[in-house]
């Protein structure tokens, strides 16, 4: 039975699906000394330079409300536990599990490197989504501040961006959203996954309180920045009772656009959620999975556009109209994916970078 580490989401070092050797730990029966020399090791976060040679991801998949999208960080502190990005961990050669949530690669250079991007002479200006698969948000952020250095280039450039977080930390960075979105150049939405604190610091340990992301939502929203709530993700059998309740709560606070997501379960996160459910819900976890099979066609995991974020099945047709419902009685417009407009008419490109000269320079 796994069994749950405090502050993180994993409990394994799970490896990656491109390794070639695995280790696996075997008890040899002899006692095991717990002195404080044999003592297992505290799990600290290691944050790793890193020096990007490109900062704007493109994509054409149907189901997002977005075509470009910036990630300041690789892997994510936050550690929830139900991440779709933990996979990505393995390209690097380290675990989707502990290492995804305890080894931060930060891309030092970001807003160097955007800036460079959006000079570009056949650039053409798109909303930038900003923190897809890891929080931009994240705790490093506080100290390092990449995510604000690109919305300084953003601000600087008038770009259009989103931005989607966990993270009350973006209370920080109002003075430049507020301006921002006076323009119509930027909106935040906020993923709320429960009210329930003890339930929220299972599934996401490190990630704001609940309550102190509808503060955030609020001094946002009354600042005059748009924002949004995504109950992402819906769980069936943990969180799917609370939609309606934290849709009330997102409203309440300022919210005036909403949408959801059901779990999704690529690749190595398949395992690493079954491992949380036995170790925080054994007695329910084979129900859920049971449910998660139903909506996904007999398997964990469906990776049709369509059907990925929705699944498929009355439970998932039960979720969709409970959503619809839930939205029109509280003013939020009720369509898929809720992404509010954004001016790209504005957008002024940025001198290219001066090449170094053969010369050098005189003055």
């Amino acid at each position: 039975m796994p069994t749950p580490i405090k502050g993180r989401g994993a409990s394994t070092y799970l490896p990656g699906r491109f390794e070639t050797q695995t280790s696996e730990a075997v008890d040899d029966g002899w006692a095991v000394d717990e002195s404080e020399e044999f003592a297992e090791a505290r799990l600290r976060t290691d944050v790793r330079p890193e020096t990007a040679r490109s900062i704007i991801s493109r994509n054409n998949s149907p189901d997002v409300g977005f075509s470009q999208s910036i990630n300041p960080y690789r892997g994510c502190e936050h550690g929830c536990s139900y991440c779709f990005a933990r996979p990505t961990h393995a390209y690097l050669n380290l675990s989707p599990g502990l290492d995804f949530e305890t080894k931060i690669f930060a891309k030092t250079n970001a807003a160097e490197v955007l800036r460079r991007e959006l000079s570009k002479p056949g650039y053409v200006p798109q909303p930038i989504a900003l923190g897809i698969n890891t929080d931009a948000y994240q705790p490093i952020e506080r100290k390092l501040g990449i995510t604000r250095q690109l919305i300084e280039v953003m601000q600087e450039t008038k770009h259009p961006f989103s931005l989607i977080t966990k993270n009350a930390l973006v209370e920080r960075d109002m003075d430049l959203l507020a301006p921002l979105a006076e323009q119509q150049l930027v909106s935040v939405h906020f993923s709320v996954t429960s009210l329930d604190p003890h339930l929220s610091a299972k599934l996401e340990p490190r990630a704001s309180a609940p309550h102190a992301r509808l503060r955030a939502m609020r001094r946002l929203s009354d600042a005059g920045i748009p924002v949004g709530v995504m109950v992402a993700p819906v769980i069936p059998w943990i969180n799917d009772a609370e939609l309606e309740s934290v849709l009330e709560a997102s409203r309440e606070a300022g919210a005036s656009s909403a949408g959801y997501v059901l779990l999704r379960l690529p690749y190595e996160v398949a395992p690493l959620f079954r491992d949380w459910l036995d170790a925080h819900y054994p007695q329910r976890a084979e129900h859920v999975m049971s449910t998660i099979n139903q909506l996904r066609g007999g398997k964990d995991y469906d990776s049709q556009f369509g059907k990925r974020m929705r699944g498929e099945g009355v439970y998932a047709d039960l979720l969709a109209n409970r959503f619809k419902l839930a939205s029109k009685r509280l003013g939020f417009n009720a369509s898929r994916q809720q992404w509010p407009w954004l001016d790209c008419s504005k957008f002024i490109a940025p001198l290219p970078p001066k090449k170094p000269s053969l010369q050098g320079e005189l003055f």
